[in-house]
């Protein structure tokens, strides 16, 4: 069997590896570079592959397109710091067997392997370029299976329902299955059922002709019409009426709609993406949805989780939103100090990234400083002893510890100890209001311990 190639320019994520697959019995050879494998493939080919992403020089996405083009059974396994939607997309568009995001667990890594190893013959799909774009970010491994689902489904016109709480965004991961399917040319058109009143829904969807009710002056082309080609977004399918559920049904069953007042039929050409924060298993048994039509949206499920449910992801999608706020409002860029981040972390959101994005256009409006401490926040953000996640502290910080030790980092003790005095210092002025002797006094230390760490962690100047 011939070797394992691990190709990333990362020296521990070599080594991990490599002694990993020693373990294991797989040969493996390593290049710090693409463009170094690029030019052994001329004399020598791998089994499997095990790339990164981003590397000086060519990506592990160039590699894999050049090696497809001559070698397209060989699979390959991207890996990748950008734990981004497009990173996925670009990875399985290319005809990656698998997409791993750093930081990894080694033994699944390891077992990925050993899955290629045994289906080396996976049929690739073409290589194309995505838009970057980067509104669906995430760590998290709900997240990854969501990124998966949507790579898997980019050359597919399978219906497909989204399952989540609001603002867990739900059209954005429609607007990403609609950007990176064969349609991807034609119209995407949302709409939200449950803003529209029932008597002008029938309308808004399918179109009205001229002089169908009072003031219908002229024909009017409904959204199915609109997306023709596309894909048609409804948004919060459960609350559709029952009579627009049945006419919605008709459409799906048959292919066919009549505009509101019309007697031709219309073909209708349009791939069908639905929301819904709602149980419709529940709803069908209460009889407020048509269980024919559940089956029939019900084709590719795609549950979105609530940010309390991937709460690594929440530093990321903060410095994210602090600097689309900033490109947005021309303003200079904030930056969230750890100790923020931290705070934020063990927060529920019961409003979901929306509510974590509007914070954030708040905090690059409202902070008079460059770095956005806890004491910048909302009040309502400050205190966290009404949230659940209060009790959790100690989670969060085994979970971030995790994460730094997977990423190889040293000095992790020092490290999370300046962090941790960082916050109490801060928070215990914060309440005393620059007082030191309080301070030192409710922290159990004494006033010249105190001035010591402020210097030493450089807090002089935030206190001032």
């Amino acid at each position: 069997m011939k070797p394992v190639w691990i190709i990333d320019d990362d020296r521990s994520i070599r080594w991990v590896l490599e002694k990993s697959l020693a373990r294991a019995d797989i040969e493996f050879r390593s290049f710090a570079t693409a463009d170094d494998a690029l030019r052994d493939l001329s004399h020598d080919l791998p089994q499997v592959v095990l790339s990164d992403i981003r590397m000086p020089g060519s990506s592990g996405l160039d590699f894999l397109q050049t090696l497809h083009q001559h070698h397209p059974l060989i699979p390959v396994i991207i890996m990748t710091a950008y734990s981004d939607l497009e990173s996925a997309v670009s990875a399985f568009q290319g005809g990656a067997f698998e997409y791993l995001p750093k930081p990894f667990d080694i033994n699944h890594a390891v077992e990925l392997i050993r899955r290629a190893l045994e289906q080396s013959r996976r049929k690739s799909a073409g290589v194309g370029e995505a838009e970057v774009v980067a509104d669906i970010l995430g760590h998290a491994p709900a997240m990854q299976d969501v990124f998966r689902a949507i790579g898997r489904l980019s050359q597919s016109h399978a219906t497909v329902l989204i399952n989540g709480e609001s603002g867990t965004g739900k059209e954005l991961v429609a607007r990403a299955l609609h950007r990176h399917s064969p349609r991807s040319e034609k119209p995407f058109i949302a709409i939200n059922t449950a803003a529209i009143p029932k008597d002008l829904l029938e309308s808004e969807l399918f179109g009205h002709e001229r002089g169908a009710f009072t003031g219908a002056a002229a024909t009017r082309h409904g959204r199915f019409e609109q997306a023709e080609g596309g894909t048609l977004f409804l948004d919060e399918i459960g609350d559709m009426p029952s009579e627009l559920q049945t006419r919605l049904l008709r459409v799906l069953s048959d292919g066919n709609f009549y505009r509101v007042g019309g007697h031709q039929p219309i073909k209708a050409n349009v791939r069908i993406i639905t929301a819904t924060h709602q149980n419709l298993e529940e709803r069908v048994k209460d009889g407020l949805f048509r269980e024919d039509l559940f089956h029939r949206l019900n084709v590719i499920r795609l549950r979105l989780p609530p940010l309390r449910e991937r709460r690594e992801d929440i530093p990321l999608l903060a410095k994210y939103f602090l600097q689309k706020s900033a490109r947005e409002l021309m303003v200079d860029q904030k930056q969230f100090s750890e100790g923020a981040l931290q705070h934020l972390g063990l927060q529920d959101f019961p409003g979901n990234v929306r509510q974590l994005e509007n914070l954030c256009h708040w905090l690059t409006v409202m902070t008079p400083s460059q770095v956005v401490e806890i004491a910048d926040l909302p009040p309502e953000w400050r205190n966290l002893t009404d949230s659940p996640a209060a009790t959790d502290w100690g989670s969060a910080l085994a979970s971030q510890v995790d994460l730094a030790l997977q990423r190889g980092d040293e000095r992790i003790m020092d490290s999370f100890a300046a962090q941790f005095e960082r916050i109490l210092i801060l928070q215990a002025l914060d309440h005393t209001n620059g007082r030191r002797i309080e301070a030192a006094i409710q922290l159990g230390i004494g006033r010249n311990t105190l001035t010591r760490k402020i210097q030493e962690l450089g807090l002089d100047e935030q206190e001032a």
